[in-house]
């Protein structure tokens, strides 16, 4: 799938010098290591509704529910420049087929959570939403989004790298025409990476596709996929990988030896004490898969759920 992901991303991360005072933030992960496997669509919010650079710097003020957007030294508002170029540009980056979007921590355009709002006596509290970004959040409600700041925490990093390669998955259906047999078949494949985000998803998701029959298929497609973007909003824990690891050794009781029974769960008891990363016993299963040539787990996504390159379980 290198190359097929598109994502929308603040342009300063990729480097562009078009912040207030001209500099970038550029992420070297970023453009250097997902960048080899995602397209990206830089978007500017302040450049694109028409600011120059370098510019007046620019903060939220008053209500963090509705803020206003205002310049810090002469008190420029610019809010409704701003949401009416956001709300065009939302409907544009609708032909891009975005499969999530990174945006900038802490911009008063762009920040996705715990922007700074400053009230009447210039007090800061980190309760706002860049206005560009929460724009963007309600119009594409399922859309996988990230900022920068978040993506160093390697949990964070791996849950939405996960989510961008699932959903692109589920979009190639798109791309042919859609049968309940295909949803069928991508749930199979998928169920034991949603077990390792939620259970209730999981079992609500298996009722789900347990009756596609007896549910238009335009129904079931939105439900579902509701239903498998809310699953991915939960993080996967040690704890939920160590029921996923254990109900996959359940498929070779009849096959391994007592000493690799053993060894595996030994494996799995050191990545759960945290003396060892996720990679490690998901190694030792994956080798286990190919050496029984296992026909259930051999199709799981949760055995290869990105490009290993990526080293996203590579961490304690």
């Amino acid at each position: 799938m290198r190359g097929t992901i598109k994502l929308g991303i603040s342009s300063c991360l990729l480097g562009n010098h078009v912040r207030y005072d001209g500099s970038n933030s550029w992420d070297r992960f970023l453009t250097d290591t997902l960048g080899q496997y995602v397209e990206y669509v830089p978007v500017c919010p302040e450049v694109e509704c028409g600011l120059g650079t370098p510019r007046e710097s620019m903060r939220q003020v008053g209500d963090p529910n509705a803020p206003r957007l205002v310049t810090t030294r002469t008190g420029k508002d610019y809010t409704n420049q701003m949401i009416s170029w956001a709300r065009r540009r939302v409907l544009e980056l609708e032909r891009e087929d975005l499969c999530g979007f990174i945006f900038k921590k802490g911009s008063p355009s762009s920040g996705m959570e715990r922007v700074k709002v400053y009230n009447e006596k210039g007090m800061p509290v980190k309760k706002g939403i860049g206005i560009f970004a929460r724009i963007f959040m309600e119009h594409f409600l399922l859309l996988p989004v990230e900022e920068d700041g978040r993506l160093h925490d390697v949990t964070l990093r791996e849950n939405f790298i996960e989510r961008i390669f699932t959903l692109k998955r589920w979009r190639k259906l798109q791309d042919k025409k859609m049968s309940r047999g295909d949803i069928v078949d991508f749930h199979t494949r998928h169920k034991l990476l949603i077990l390792s985000h939620s259970q209730k998803h999981y079992q609500t998701m298996g009722r789900l596709v347990a009756q596609v029959k007896n549910m238009p298929l335009e129904e079931l497609y939105a439900h579902y996929e509701s239903l498998l973007m809310g699953a991915f909003t939960h993080k996967a824990t040690p704890r939920k990988h160590v029921n996923v690891l254990q109900h996959m050794m359940g498929f070779f009781k009849t096959q391994i030896s007592s000493d690799e029974k053993q060894e595996l769960l030994e494996m799995i008891t050191r990545y759960r004490e945290g003396d060892i990363p996720l990679i490690v016993p998901i190694t030792l299963i994956n080798h286990y898969v190919r050496k029984y040539d296992q026909p259930y787990l051999k199709q799981q996504y949760y055995l290869n759920p990105h490009p290993i390159e990526l080293q996203l379980r590579n961490h304690v």
